[in-house]
């Protein structure tokens, strides 16, 4: 399979030799060490870990750096060098937000870093720089975003228009979670005047209004949890999580009311119980200013934004979810050229597909043979969830129930119970969809054996009502009895009348 220009698919196994990077995001209330491998459309974070150390906690009193914090935060520089260095990521950055630059101490921990971290970069970043890099992270996931991203954090909340994937205005406001408790008095009733007040002064959120509301930082991630955990929604990601602006009003309002008590709702985690009902008043403030129809949460924002910037632009401007296809094909599949193949093979039992159907179609090629290296009695459910639940940042909660579907009616799956939660997930249409090509899949590898030369030898055809399995005689296929069957399944799937006719070559 031709890739595109620039782009380098991960490799089964060995990924020393790819190159790592890594980030450091510190925040007003956490700091977090980010490892990205390699230098793909998706990336891929190969270690994650953070600490709550509140270093803005008091900055609105004192104007000063939470000092228990300062020091929290030299001891935990320190491993984080140490991690990754050990684990080869180059470059290596800090990125220092609202607290850093507002602090009059700032400057002084600045200094602290540096002297503990011996030439890796610090840069503390404006109100509009973190801005566009969170939306450059919000991008990567979703290239064509529509509306009003929001980026809440301890300190500030970053705003931008971002007009079908293009940033436009954008402003940096002190409504983080933490400083908008402390300029309250801790009372949520008194910190939506202050939204409220901030926000209106805004004038361009208004043009949000029936577009999309892109939510990005822990504490609004935290708050999908809550949702997710209380409707029993199927898929425990919050990345592309989406709530209509009336499910999203309803959830703040619980929150707010709950108040010292939001920690102890299902799904809300308990370091970030403090933070819940800010984070709840300013979204639904920005629900009020925006008129947004729906709210899409993302799990990618400043640390993704800063990983975009390292890529090439011909990667940086692929597809993300064919090239999250193409990276499972790379390390879990047999034969590169198999997914090209599969997708022209396909073709004729679908032509009349939307652009949107196609690339889903192309994706399911992909990761047709995912499962190729699982254990026998294991393939259909491995497969299932490895694609279900696949890092891509491009894949949207629909996309990934209609790939794991067809990959695993491909493994021959049937009625499975596991398969629930993407046919939950997915109308009745899409399940059709989804099945017909999990059909199409299992019958070219019934054929095949996976290997493109012998899916050349053979050829579907819709017509007349009825759906020809074309073999061409002398190329190493014939239709036995699995192939009967999986003709006959598929000509069902379709509606059709399944025939088997053997052409001569030539």
């Amino acid at each position: 399979m031709d890739f595109p220009d620039g782009y380098a698919p991960i490799p089964p196994g060995g990924n020393l030799a790819l190159p790592r990077s890594g980030v450091v995001d510190l925040g007003s209330n956490s700091v977090r060490l980010v490892i990205f491998e390699g230098r793909g459309r998706n990336p891929v974070t190969i270690f994650n870990e953070k600490a709550v150390l509140g270093l803005g906690r008091g900055l609105q009193a004192t104007g000063r750096l939470n000092a228990v914090a300062v020091e929290g935060a030299l001891t935990i520089m320190g491993r984080y060098l140490a991690i990754a260095r050990a684990m080869h990521a180059d470059p290596l950055e800090v990125l220092a937000t609202a607290a850093m630059r507002d602090a009059a101490n700032g400057p002084a921990f600045a200094e602290a870093l540096r002297a503990r971290l011996p030439g890796v970069p610090l840069r503390i970043l404006s109100g509009v720089e973190e801005a566009a890099m969170s939306a450059d992270g919000v991008l990567l996931g979703v290239p064509g975003a529509d509306g009003i991203l929001g980026d809440i954090g301890g300190g500030s909340l970053e705003l931008v228009d971002l007009a079908n994937g293009r940033p436009t205005d954008s402003v940096s406001l002190p409504l983080g979670v933490i400083r908008l408790n402390e300029r309250s008095g801790g009372d949520p009733t008194r910190a939506r005047g202050i939204a409220e007040e901030a926000l209106s002064d805004v004038r361009w959120l208004s043009r949000g209004r029936d577009r999309d509301l892109y939510l990005v930082g822990g504490a609004w991630r935290a708050l999908a949890k809550v949702h997710i955990t209380q409707t029993g929604y199927p898929l425990s990601i919050v990345h592309h999580y989406v709530l209509r602006r009336e499910e999203a009003r309803d959830l703040c309002a619980a929150v707010i009311a709950a108040g010292d008590r939001a920690g102890r709702l299902p799904g809300a985690p308990s370091k970030r119980a403090a933070d819940l009902p800010y984070a709840a008043v300013v979204m639904r403030r920005l629900l009020r200013q925006t008129g947004a129809r729906r709210v899409v949460f993302s799990a990618n924002g400043l640390r993704e934004g800063w990983y975009s910037r390292l890529l090439l632009g011909a990667v940086r401007n692929q597809d993300p979810l064919l090239a999250a296809g193409a990276d499972l094909s790379a390390r879990f599949g047999r034969d590169p050229a198999m997914a090209e193949a599969l997708v022209n093979w396909t073709a004729p039992l679908f032509p009349d597909e939307a652009p949107a159907e196609a690339a889903l179609r192309q994706a399911a090629c992909q990761l047709s043979d995912t499962g190729s290296h699982d254990h026998p009695d294991y393939r259909a459910e491995q497969a299932f969830l490895r694609v279900l639940r696949q890092p891509g940042v491009g894949l949207d909660h629909h996309a990934r129930a209609f790939l794991a579907l067809a990959t695993a009616l491909r493994y021959d799956a049937g009625d499975s119970v596991m398969l629930e939660p993407a046919r939950r997930l997915l109308g009745p249409t899409a399940q059709q969809r989804a099945e017909r090509i999990g059909a199409a899949l299992r019958l070219a590898y019934t054929l095949s054996g996976g290997t493109p030369a012998l899916l050349a030898g053979t050829s579907l055809i819709p017509r007349g009502g009825r759906l020809i399995l074309r073999l061409v005689e002398g190329s190493g296929v014939f239709a036995g009895e699995s192939v009967q069957r999986r003709v006959d399944s598929l000509a069902a799937a379709m509606g059709l009348e399944a025939m088997v006719e053997v052409a001569p070559q030539g």
